[in-house]
């Protein structure tokens, strides 16, 4: 188990990103990308796995977590500028990007316009879209709803029926209690964002290598949806987690880890001379 050190990004003033690091100074910079409502928590089973090859990087995207809570700035094009801006201030020139649920879509807008910064990106449990979600049409119908104080059965009703497979009871309530932080205008217009964004665009133009990892048991995304992925970016390629649910990082982190490593090996610059 790797240690894992807090730390803080100020992107600008006013928006100040908390920040997990993990991992080895050596290793592939790695940036994990969390979805609505969660934090960098969500990634904390995998970043006290990370081995020697990588380095992990977990930010907590605005109005989440312990983030700053702008007014407004919550659509996919503003998370993205966001990543952006966190590689400048993290000094990373080049990183991996993984993103899991909604946070891929800010990771692959990223990817698709800073191509030089990316050196692959990992999609785990992310939509081609939104338009055809009967699940997100009802929680969208709960979200407009919505006022402070955020209920907490909505969130635990929400976060329970992410996983197919048990997962250790004190992860969910991390998950819920980083989630309950999230002020309801957060909520709303960070899913307002993604629904009024045109999700297939952001899959155009994307030409780093792309891994897409999804689990035969996610409820909120069939089979089709992520065939739309890989029929749009060129050279992608599908990992089927059998028996997994939405948040297999959740579920299977140690074959998340090793998934990330082998292709972080294939995506590494030669070193000099290699042919």
């Amino acid at each position: 188990m790797t240690t894992i050190s807090l730390k803080t990004a100020p992107l600008r003033e006013g928006l100040t990103l908390p920040y997990a690091e993990a991992g080895y100074p050596g290793g592939t910079p790695v940036v994990f990308v969390h979805a609505i409502a969660d934090s960098w928590w969500t990634f904390e089973h995998l970043l006290r796995r990370l081995p020697v090859s990588l380095h992990g990087y977990a930010p907590t995207q605005r109005g989440h977590g312990d983030a700053d809570r702008p007014p407004d700035g919550y659509r996919p094009e503003d998370f993205a500028a966001d990543l952006v801006a966190f590689l400048d201030t993290v000094g990373l020139e080049r990183a991996l990007l993984v993103g899991t649920s909604s946070g891929g879509v800010p990771a692959r807008i990223v990817a698709g316009s800073h191509p030089d910064r990316i050196s692959g990106l990992v999609l785990i449990g992310v939509p081609a879209t939104l338009a055809d979600k009967p699940a997100v049409t009802r929680i969208w119908e709960t979200v407009q709803g919505l006022s402070d104080p955020v209920p907490r059965e909505f969130v635990e009703d929400l976060m329970t029926g992410m996983v197919a497979r048990p997962v250790a009871r004190g992860l969910i309530e991390t998950m819920i209690d980083e989630s309950l932080k999230v002020p309801a205008h957060v909520w709303r217009e960070t899913l307002r964002g993604l629904l009024e964004a045109d999700l297939p665009a952001t899959l155009a133009g994307i030409l780093v290598p792309t891994l897409v990892i999804w689990g035969d048991q996610d409820d909120f995304l069939p089979r089709s949806d992520q065939q739309a992925i890989l029929d749009a970016i060129h050279g992608a390629r599908l990992v089927t987690y059998e028996g997994a649910g939405h948040v297999v990082h959740w579920e299977q982190p140690e074959r998340v880890i090793a998934d990330l490593v082998d292709f972080a090996a294939l995506t590494a610059p030669a070193s000099p001379g290699t042919p």
